[in-house]
């Protein structure tokens, strides 16, 4: 819709989705959860926050009432853009996205899915169809912007520690090419923390992991911050989240 009001494109037809009823469903599939690309910002906020909790605080972050009302995951992915609020959370949860075609359908792992700046992996003749992500453990989302909502991310941070697994997970947006993981400050982070007394967190250990996150962006200048600023500012993100995650671990 941006490029049509832009006038950069002008597609020979569009396609209502929102009558097709299986892409507004979720559910369980296996020990995953199965959510639809139609399902809205808004149900994913009221109907997931307790399941899906930093995909829920991602998609208050996104644009108005309004907005949150009609657009959708399906959608953030279908766009591919590197400042995409859904995208670290999902990448955070190791999600999948599944798509279809006449040709059938194909199920891809959410790192695999962004190939450069709104680009994807998605085939011409291919539909995202659902997305799915396992719940559980403890997930966190912050944004840096002008405003808490209504504003396109300067950068943002998204972590999962799941307990049972003992493992980390992470997604970084507006800060590289494409959404991105960062891997080194995963594993270090999951050797480091004490899962089995749950003690405090060690300050060595929050720096460390700030550092090892700023450190996996590969930003740049724009005119909504410098590439310096944006690593500053996911050290802090990844330092605050991981304290908010780690008190609220269950």
């Amino acid at each position: 819709m941006v490029e049509l009001n832009f006038d950069k494109r002008r597609p020979p037809a569009l396609l209502d989705l929102t009558r097709v009823a299986p892409l507004a469903d979720w559910g369980s599939d296996g020990d995953m959860l199965r959510v639809g690309a139609g399902v809205s910002y808004r149900r994913i906020i009221e109907e997931m926050g307790a399941v899906l909790p930093g995909l829920a605080m991602a998609s208050r972050t996104v644009g108005s009432p309004q907005i949150r009302n009609r657009g959708t995951v399906g959608g953030n992915l279908g766009s591919a853009s590197p400042a995409g609020d859904a995208h670290p959370p999902l990448l955070a949860a190791d999600a999948v996205v599944e798509v279809a075609s006449l040709r059938g359908f194909r199920r891809v792992p959410v790192g695999e899915f962004f190939t450069g700046p709104k680009r994807s992996v998605l085939a011409p003749d291919e539909l995202i169809a659902a997305f799915l992500v396992r719940p559980g453990g403890a997930q966190q989302f912050a944004k840096i912007g002008t405003r808490n909502a209504m504003v396109i991310a300067v950068c943002s941070f998204a972590l999962s520690l799941d307990p049972v697994r003992r493992t980390v997970g992470t997604g970084i947006g507006s800060a590289a090419p494409t959404p991105v993981r960062a891997g080194a400050a995963a594993d270090f982070l999951a050797a480091e923390l004490p899962w089995e007394s749950r003690g405090p967190l060690e300050e060595t250990v929050a720096a460390e992991f700030g550092r090892l996150v700023a450190g996996a962006a590969s930003p740049i200048d724009d005119v909504r911050g410098t590439a310096a600023y944006r690593r500053h500012a996911l050290s802090v993100l990844a330092r605050r989240t991981l304290a908010w995650a780690w008190k609220g671990l269950p």
